[in-house]
């Protein structure tokens, strides 16, 4: 080959080498300009802890029960129930008939002391009319001083046999009178063990009643926070259904249980009407105690991770960092959050999707008719979509 053959070839050799490596560079620059590039911003409203004023509360458990409870009964014995006229649940008042004993006997014993009332009254109209007739004589010696003795005594007698008859009168209508249960006072019937054709015995239970339908909550407060709690104070308990019934601190046990460390604190609910709470409910329930300062934030700022509490908090570098806080009370849509500086910038929507470390972008809050005017939006347009497809 001739030198300047040999000359062209590799002047064309270098031209190829040189056009390969370009390519490649060219290729090659775009995924390491991607591998360079940060991740992109995540766009974020931020909010700060706002101060405020909350009720500090003490949170027990206890067991609802009744205020008083009243176990009615029979003072009748060997008599049998004829009617029985209340159930469990009923509301009864003062003197309200719960049952009826069978006083078929007894009224003809009321009769049978009645006619011997009867005839003991003519008796002593009879024994005053000869006690009349021989105090007039008395002067005229017609009867002797025997006599007329008789005659006086005769008298005193008889009207000591009327209200020997008047008094066993008096104990038959009473026992008639018993032969009805009656209730001692207002209240709601909470157990009954009365059936008719059972025969009744004296101080043997027939029905039990909830006084006055009185309800209380019976709280084990630890005796290192009895001293917080005085009767009167406020007390909001929670029903495992979830409703709230207020309540008052009525009075607090002299004594503290020697196993437990608890102290009984009795507190007087009033439950609305249709109420859950029952007797021998177990609850939950809050004391309201003296006024604090808190700072809250809204409760979807604070994250549950582990079992613990986060707050993302953005940085002057628009960097979060996961802060761990302490939440304490809920009130509505806010949460009582401690270990935080009142000038820490939190993020408040979308914490969640964010990891320790994120480039963030904070953007102001959308107002409330914007949002809501973008939410119609989407759902026209959504409908539209589905409008367009079913046509289709």
């Amino acid at each position: 080959m001739k030198p300047t053959s040999r000359t062209a070839a590799l002047a064309v050799l270098v031209a190829a080498l040189a056009g390969a490596g370009l390519a490649l560079n060219v290729h090659s620059q775009p995924a390491k300009d991607k591998a360079a590039a940060p991740r992109a911003a995540l766009s974020v409203t931020v909010t700060q802890p706002q101060p405020a004023q909350w009720a500090q509360t003490l949170s027990a458990n206890g067991n609802v029960a009744a205020w008083q409870e009243t176990i009615v009964g029979a003072e009748l014995g060997g008599v049998a129930l004829a009617q029985v006229l209340v159930n469990v649940g009923d509301v009864v008042k003062r003197g309200q008939p719960l049952a009826r004993l069978v006083d078929d006997t007894i009224r003809a014993d009321v009769a049978q002391a009645q006619a011997a009332l009867a005839e003991a009254q003519a008796a002593l109209a009879e024994a005053k009319a000869n006690a009349e007739r021989a105090r007039a004589l008395q002067q005229s010696g017609a009867l002797s001083a025997q006599q007329i003795s008789q005659y006086l005594t005769g008298e005193q007698t008889a009207a000591a046999r009327v209200q020997a008859a008047r008094a066993q009168l008096d104990a038959q209508q009473l026992r008639l009178r018993k032969t009805q249960v009656l209730a001692p006072d207002d209240g709601v019937v909470s157990a009954r063990s009365a059936a008719v054709g059972s025969v009744a015995q004296p101080g043997l239970e027939l029905f039990r009643l909830i006084r006055q339908g009185r309800l209380e909550w019976r709280a084990e407060v630890p005796a290192t926070e009895l001293p917080k709690v005085k009767p009167g104070q406020a007390v909001t308990l929670l029903t495992p259904a979830g409703t709230r019934v207020a309540g008052k601190v009525r009075q607090l046990a002299p004594t503290i249980d020697p196993q437990t460390r608890n102290a009984l604190v009795y507190v007087d609910l009033q439950p609305g009407p249709g109420s859950d709470v029952r007797a021998g409910l177990f609850a939950r329930g809050e004391f309201t105690l003296a006024q604090r300062p808190v700072l809250t934030l809204p409760a979807a700022a604070v994250l549950l991770r582990e079992g613990f509490s986060y707050v993302m908090v953005v940085g002057p570098d628009s960097k979060v960092s996961q802060v761990k806080v302490e939440a304490g009370q809920r009130q509505g849509d806010r949460i009582e959050v401690r270990n935080l500086k009142p000038e820490a910038r939190v993020v408040d929507r979308g914490a969640a999707f964010l990891a320790d470390g994120d480039t963030v972008q904070v953007v102001d809050a959308p107002p409330a008719a914007a949002a809501g005017a973008s939410r119609q939006a989407a759902a026209g347009a959504a409908a539209q979509t589905l409008d367009a497809k079913a046509a289709r």
